[in-house]
């Protein structure tokens, strides 16, 4: 049956990728109520960052070849390794378990949440592929970042995200599901664009709820 892993970064609790994440996720439950669910909060339970013994394990799979997942723990040796790779293999069991990650990731500073990154560091080795799993990213930022606007070039964080899945993971059909200008709702300098905001959102739950119930019945 499929497996849904849910992912999120945001430090608020009522966020707005909170949301776009939680209207995918029911769809998909609702839809499929024999489906699997797996739900990860970055923000509660935080990754530790890489450590030199993560590296370590790093450098002998590419010394010796080592690109199968299931072959990773082969690379493990020293008590230190061990040790590393007791914070990688949960979350490294759960990205291999899911047939779709959803990642619910807020723009913070141009990029993505420093919580999100730690997993994302945790769970990536070389020569790495996830295909076929699918991706969708649950996005929301302060201003508008979107193709054609002025903010565009600066947007380091759903285009990572996709550039990542791409380059890292062979996973090149992600998918993102956006809120913008969240900050006209606290910012006065952005008042007057509050009702794209609104209708950004609305259109984004919409979608979400939507993808999440045709992914699932896809499997």
């Amino acid at each position: 049956m499929p497996h849904l892993l849910h992912l999120d970064s945001s430090a608020r609790a009522d966020s707005f990728s909170r949301a776009l994440g939680a209207a995918f996720a029911d769809a998909w439950r609702a839809a499929r109520p024999d489906a699997e669910y797996t739900h990860r909060d970055l923000t509660a339970r935080p990754v530790p960052p890489i450590d030199q013994a993560w590296t370590e394990i790093c450098d002998t799979m590419l010394r010796e070849g080592i690109t199968a997942i299931p072959d990773y723990p082969q690379a493990v040796r020293t008590p230190e390794q061990r040790k590393a790779w007791d914070t990688v293999e949960p979350l490294l069991a759960e990205l291999v378990a899911a047939d779709v990650v959803l990642i619910g990731s807020p723009m913070y500073n141009f990029g993505v949440p420093a919580q999100l990154k730690s997993w994302i560091d945790q769970v990536t080795f070389p020569k790495m592929s996830l295909a076929p799993r699918r991706f969708v990213v649950a996005s929301s930022r302060g201003g508008s970042y979107l193709p054609g606007t002025p903010r565009a070039p600066f947007d380091h964080q759903t285009r990572y995200l996709v550039d990542f899945f791409t380059g890292h993971y062979a996973v090149s059909d992600a998918i993102v599901l956006g809120t913008e200008l969240t900050n006209s709702l606290v910012d006065p300098g952005l008042a007057e664009r509050r009702d794209q905001h609104l209708s950004s959102h609305a259109e984004a739950l919409g979608r979400a709820a939507e993808l999440g119930r045709s992914l699932v019945e896809a499997y």
